[in-house]
């Protein structure tokens, strides 16, 4: 088993790392691979193995690069998120994005914009800021409302109320686009999700936070393996339930809000990567965790990848892109359990 389990984590390594090369390599103007090595020996090492052409140069390392590396942590996090969230609430069909948390922090970081907020102190991470608190805010009320209606918490409740806030902060989202015109463009890519225009400090902040989110929860993976199974379990072995939860709860709602701020509500990801990660290397999060992370990573990249050159020159919303894999896979994942 642990061989297998091997094997299985060499391909997802790899298959990551090609769709990145595939990522920063298609496009209008199209890099090959040795062209790639060439521009990254000379540019970091300062090795000259090769000629290329300099705006292709430029391309890479100003354009291709940070938006594929930013997709693939947006992704990651997204999947460490939805790992999370799916432990501490014992629900399957919970997601950052299933629970508003996604919206919520879009909403948060809008509202950052069109009142103009400014804290110099905070400096670029006045927008996570606000996307964590955005997200935060609505999934402490997501479960208030729930715990009030439905004292055992069930997962079709969680859920629907989940989903009930999303589209109270979209909609929300939208009248602020309305009456904020200037700002409309902005607030309208961030329902649809997008990584065009983003640069290596977007690149540094989510790579920080992803860093800190994967220690954060490696710690904690015998905690969240017994709150998979349920409070009481988990009480039985000594695990302190309500801080565990809070404490995970707000990690979960950090990652979301710190990847929303940046590209808009991106949904599904967070739902599908750790099912497949636990069908391939089982549950255990101390397994789990790096495998969803990867599997994001490269799902979002893949998505963003397709969003830009299925229709080119035309730019799907890559919300739309993961959308049209997630919906599909939410309606039988759901259905399968009522079976």
């Amino acid at each position: 088993m642990k061989a297998r389990n091997t094997g299985r984590y060499i391909i997802i390594v790899l298959l990551a790392a090609l769709v990145l090369c595939l990522a920063v390599g298609m496009g209008s103007v199209p890099i090959p691979l040795k062209d790639q090595l060439a521009i990254l020996a000379d540019r970091i090492f300062s090795i000259h193995g090769g000629t290329y052409d300099d705006t292709a140069a430029t391309i890479l390392t100003t354009i291709r690069m940070p938006r594929a590396f930013l997709a693939f942590l947006v992704g990651g996090g997204l999947a460490i998120a939805g790992v999370v969230t799916q432990s501490i609430l014992q629900n399957p069909l919970a997601s950052s994005y299933t629970l508003g948390v996604s919206s919520g922090a879009a909403l948060g970081a809008a509202i950052m914009t069109v009142c103009e907020v400014s804290i110099p102190i905070l400096g670029v991470f006045l927008l996570p800021a606000g996307g964590f608190a955005g997200g935060l805010i609505v999934v402490t009320l997501v479960m208030a409302a729930s715990q009030r209606i439905d004292h055992g918490v069930t997962s079709h409740t969680v859920v629907l109320i989940g989903m009930v806030a999303s589209m109270f902060t979209n909609a929300i989202l939208t009248l602020l686009s309305v009456i904020f015109v200037k700002h409309e463009h902005h607030i309208i890519s961030w329902t649809m999700g997008s990584f065009n225009g983003k640069r290596w400090y977007h690149v540094w902040i989510l790579l920080a936070a992803d860093i800190m989110a994967l220690i954060l929860t490696l710690a904690r993976h015998r905690e969240l393996d017994a709150l998979s199974f349920g409070d009481e379990h988990a009480a039985s072995l000594g695990v302190d339930v309500t801080p565990v939860k809070r404490r995970q709860l707000i990690y979960a709602s950090l990652m979301t809000g710190v990847s929303v701020c940046f590209t808009g509500t991106i949904g599904f990801v967070d739902l599908i990567a750790p099912h497949v990660s636990r069908k391939l290397v089982g549950a255990s999060h101390k397994r789990m965790l790096p495998v969803s992370f990867l599997l994001g990573g490269t799902l979002m990249t893949a998505a963003d990848l397709a969003a830009r050159t299925v229709l080119a020159p035309l730019e799907i919303p890559v919300g739309a892109v993961t959308a049209l894999i997630g919906a599909p896979f939410f309606v039988r994942l759901y259905f399968g359990r009522r079976k």
